[in-house]
């Protein structure tokens, strides 16, 4: 028998958008590969910083998360076409996906340097494989990945491939595209890209409620700025 639906609990949550310059972008990817020898991504790096802003602006702002070290989770759906179809999938156009979830200390997200918030989010999505086969063959007797809708959990889309800027309907690309709706049980973060000709990373968020919004917009503002690091 399934489990019941889970109990929803519905969050003021309040918006915030920030581009992250690409030059940031990019030392975040060195330093990376310098300190690990291997590389990561542009998506990697927003994630990282998002749910470590997050994170910061809970213990900071004092509620819940101000003290001792709950468990704060980050998940996000990664590409399976490779695993999945294998050379089979010729001609299919639908989505081939895996949720991956990380989950950390908020004492280690929040104090830890950024790369090792893109250090934890890169080993959840190495274990990518084993973990599509292992659920291909039933080895969980658990469902690891079922969706936790509280407020220690963050989900991220990334829409940076999906053209919608590129999209002219007669009176030239669009400015900004944001989701149409966010779902007020779901704290959110959608990855994007700004309007030609910026470059670099939008993220929209509506993540954080009023309480936090002040230091999570401080901690994201000083990614973005020219001193961010």
């Amino acid at each position: 028998m399934p489990a019941p639906p889970p109990k929803l609990e519905l969050l003021d949550l309040h918006g915030l958008t920030v581009d992250f310059s690409p030059d940031h972008i990019a030392k975040t990817k060195a330093d990376f590969f310098a300190s690990t020898g291997q590389r990561c991504s542009a998506f990697d790096v927003c994630v990282a910083k998002t749910w470590q802003s997050r994170t910061r602006a809970l213990r900071l702002a004092g509620g819940a998360f101000a003290d001792g070290d709950s468990p704060v989770h980050v998940c996000f759906f990664a590409n399976t076409r490779h695993l999945m179809l294998a050379g089979a999938g010729a001609g299919f156009y639908g989505n081939c996906f895996y949720p991956v979830t990380v989950t950390c200390g908020s004492r280690e997200v929040a104090a830890g340097e950024v790369l090792d918030v893109v250090r934890a989010v890169r080993n959840a999505k190495a274990k990518l494989a084993g973990d599509v086969a292992r659920w291909a063959v039933g080895g969980f007797a658990q469902d690891p990945y079922e969706l936790r809708f509280t407020y220690d959990s963050l989900f991220v889309s990334d829409w940076t491939r999906l053209g919608f800027l590129e999209a002219d309907y007669g009176w030239g690309p669009p400015a900004h595209v944001v989701p149409f709706s966010y779902h007020p049980f779901m704290a959110v973060a959608v990855i994007g890209a700004p309007p030609a000709p910026k470059v670099g990373a939008r993220v929209m968020t509506m993540c954080v409620e009023e309480a936090h919004l002040p230091e999570f917009r401080e901690q994201m503002n000083a990614f973005a700025s020219p001193a961010g690091k």
